[in-house]
Order: structure tokens, then sequence, then C-alpha cells
């Protein structure tokens, strides 16, 4: 029974939580290639280590603007054919799909920062939709097994994306930046990327259907009223004071959160190739076996948030979600943190298991706990709004943690990453905090 319309929403099967969930597996395998491999592009272009965090603040930007938008468009949008959130999986993937393959081919460190911007628009479209996704199809008793089957898909398609690099050299493609040009085991990457996240979003096109509104008449009326400019700015602009109290509580735990996770991506590979592999040279071979080694490490996180996603509901059953999420977090930030005291990259995989735990319970907990809190017919536009806490905090790192590695660090990136260890342990303590009222009696498929 959905808390908000008092209508029953249809149990669905293994098969059909897949169907449903599988475009994930294209869209993190954008997301991967873009985490694992921008910052090193940006270096191979010549890019100031300094600024890194600068030129990454196109992906949060986009996002800022992004999000709330085509939540807002997807709520107020049915097409008999395409329903609700489809159109907008399609439309972003063949963008993404565009920019995927443009983001290698890039000549220059401004066009590789505008085609970033470009990327992560495109897949922004494509992701929000699929988070309201489960809120409109799933009875809320199965609402932490469709963001687990989601997670699931995002940790398989990170994995494979982000050992792309690394198996394209061992098929013998030059891993070598010749020239100051990308190395062809990265564009490699990249195009297979492309194709695989626009037929992965097309099998949830073309697989997975959609529930009607369940008064067309009441709905047709207030999407004719949203359409106004007027009216739609003033509804996106005026959704924060609206917002649940369990909304605004999760809110300063994805703060915290989302800084460790962005200076994670933007300074793994730096610190790996100064900390690990002894070079700051983006030019040498070591710094780009060093960016081929991350994305192991990335790979392995990734595997274990694919293993952990059906593990934790059941630990959530048990206990509760948000214990789950804390305790996540907890190993997760001293994890992240432990990397400064290793030097031999072997060892490095034994963090990326508990960023790996961590990584899979931020994928899954807060949305569960926030779906039972939104009205209906407005997930989409919430789930949007949501995403404002995941992008101001990378926002935020972007513009200071450039300036905090090069006055208060000397310039060593891994310490960066035991300040973003720091973050997600207060974030573990802030979790605690949270209402989760709405939480399920059963979360399984």
């Amino acid at each position: 029974m959905d808390m908000h319309t008092g209508t029953l929403k249809p149990r669905l099967s293994f098969w059909q939580l897949w169907n449903m969930s599988f475009g994930f597996f294209g869209i993190q395998f954008g997301f991967a290639l873009q985490n694992a491999n921008t910052s090193r592009i940006f270096s191979t272009l010549g890019a100031d280590p300094d600024n890194l965090a600068l030129y990454w603040l196109a992906a949060p930007v986009t996002g800022l603007l992004v999000q709330p938008i085509i939540g807002y468009l997807s709520d107020n949008t049915w097409h008999p054919k395409w329903g609700r959130r489809r159109p907008f999986f399609f439309i972003g993937a063949v963008l993404a799909a565009i920019a995927l393959f443009l983001m290698p081919n890039s000549a220059a460190l401004w066009m590789a920062v505008a085609v970033l911007w470009l990327m992560d628009a495109a897949i922004n479209v494509s992701m929000e939709p699929f988070r309201a996704f489960v809120g409109d199809k799933l009875d809320t008793s199965q609402q932490t097994a469709g963001y687990a089957m989601q997670t699931f898909f995002i940790g398989c398609g990170a994995v494979i994306a982000s050992l792309l690099p690394t198996f394209f050299e061992s098929m013998g493609v030059s891993n070598e930046a010749v020239g100051g040009l990308i190395p062809d085991t990265v564009r490699y990457s990249f195009y297979a990327g492309g194709a695989i996240f626009f037929l992965a979003v097309l099998w949830t096109v073309v697989s997975a259907d959609e529930l009607p509104p369940p008064d067309m008449e009441a709905f047709n009326a207030e999407r004719k009223h949203a359409r106004s400019f007027s009216v739609a700015l003033a509804e996106i602009l005026g959704g924060f004071a609206k917002m649940p109290k369990t909304m605004v509580q999760l809110a300063f735990v994805q703060f915290f959160t989302w800084i460790a996770l962005f200076a994670m991506w933007i300074y793994t590979g730096s610190a790996i190739a100064d900390n690990v592999f002894g070079t700051t040279d983006a030019q040498s071979s070591s710094f780009q076996a060093a960016g081929s080694w991350v994305g192991i490490m990335f790979a392995v996180y990734s595997g274990v948030s694919a293993l952990a996603a059906f593990i934790l509901p059941i630990f959530a059953r048990a206990t509760s979600r948000k214990t789950v999420h804390a305790t996540c977090l907890a190993i997760g930030g001293l994890s992240l943190a432990s990397i400064y005291f290793i030097t031999d990259k072997h060892t490095l995989m034994v963090p990326m298991i508990g960023v790996g735990l961590a990584w899979a319970s931020i994928l899954t907990m807060p949305y569960a706990i926030l779906a039972g809190s939104l009205p209906a017919k407005r997930m989409g536009y919430f789930m949007g709004l949501f995403n404002f806490f995941v992008v101001i905090p990378q926002i935020c790192s972007g513009l200071l943690l450039g300036g905090v590695t090069k006055h208060f660090f000397g310039g060593h990136t891994v310490l960066t990453l035991m300040l973003g260890g720091a973050c997600m342990l207060v974030a573990a303590v802030l979790t605690l905090f949270v209402s989760d009222r709405a939480a399920p009696v059963k979360a399984s498929a």
C-alpha cells in the first residue's frame, strides 16, 4: 500500500526488479569511467594539480541545475507508450553516449572540461528519474530491495568500467601518453562505455513499464497548470521550504558524505602516484601506471558494493536502515583515511573493501529512507532536490580543497584523502539522528 496515495502497488518479481534497474549498469559505467579517469585526462592535458578540484566543478554544477528540473519535468510527463520517466532515460542515454565518445578525443584541457559539462549533464538526465522510478513502481515494503538492485548494477558497471584501461593494456594497447595525448587504453574504454551506456538504458526503456497516474483527469489539470514558466520556477525554488523533516536530516549526512567521495575521486590518482609510485610527473609512465592501478582499486570497491547491495537490507531488517548506514559510513571513513599509511600497492585493496561497504549503503539507504517520506506525485522533484545535497558539498570541495591541499597539506593529496575520511566519520554520527519512521517491515524482493 502506498502511504501517500492509498493505492495498492503490485508486488514485482525478481526479474521485473532486474529489468527496471538494468539501465543503472550503463549509467554507472559512464560515471565510473568519469570518476576513475577524468583527473588522469586533465593531468595528461597539462592541468595544474592545485586546480584539479576547480576543473571538476563542471560535474556538480550541472547536477545542481539539471536534476531538480528533470525531476519536475518528469513528474509532469505522461505518454501512453513512453510513460513518465522513460523518455528522460532515453534522451539522456543518447547524449551521454555522444559525450563518452568525445571525452577521450579532447585535444586540449579546455575541451576536456567542456565535455565533462556535457557528459555529466547527460548522465544526470538519465539518472535522476531512475531514483524516482523506484518510488513510482514499488510499494514501501519493496523500496529498499529496489534501491539495492540499482546498487548491484551500479557496482557491476563500475567494476567493469574501472578495469577497462587495464584490460586493454593487457591486450597490447598502448598505455602511454604519447605526445601529451590521452592513452589509447583510456580512449577505447570510453568508446566501449558509450555503447554500453546506451544499450543498457535502452533495455530498461523497452522491458519495463510504468504505472499511469491514478487520476488521469486531475493529473492532466495539474500538468497544464505546471506548464507555466512562473509556476514551474516557483515550484522548483519553493520546494526547499516544503522538505520533509527526514530529508532535512539526511541533507546534513549527505553533505559530509559527498565531501569525502569527491575528495576520493579527485585526488586518489595523484595521491597513489605520489605516495606509492613515487612520482608527480603526469607525463611519466609511472604516473600512467598509477592511474591504471587506481582503476583496479575503484573496481574493488565497486565490486564489494555490488555484493553488499543484497546483504545490507538483511541487516537493515534486523536492526534499522540508519544503524546500517552509520556503521558503513564509519567503516568507509576509517578505510579512506588509512590510505595515508599504505605504501604497498597491493595492500591498497584492503581499504577499498571498507569504502565499498560505505558506497553500497550510500547508494541504497538514504534513498530508501527518503522515499517513504515523500509525496508520490512529487517523487521525481524531491529526489532531484535531494541531489542538491550531493552537489553542494562537491561544489564546496571544488572551491576549497585545492587551496587546503596546497597551503595546509604541502601539495600532498594523500592528506586530502585523510580529510575525506574524517568527513565520512562525521556523516556516520549525523546518521544516528535521522528519523526513519516509514521503515518497512520487509525489504526483500
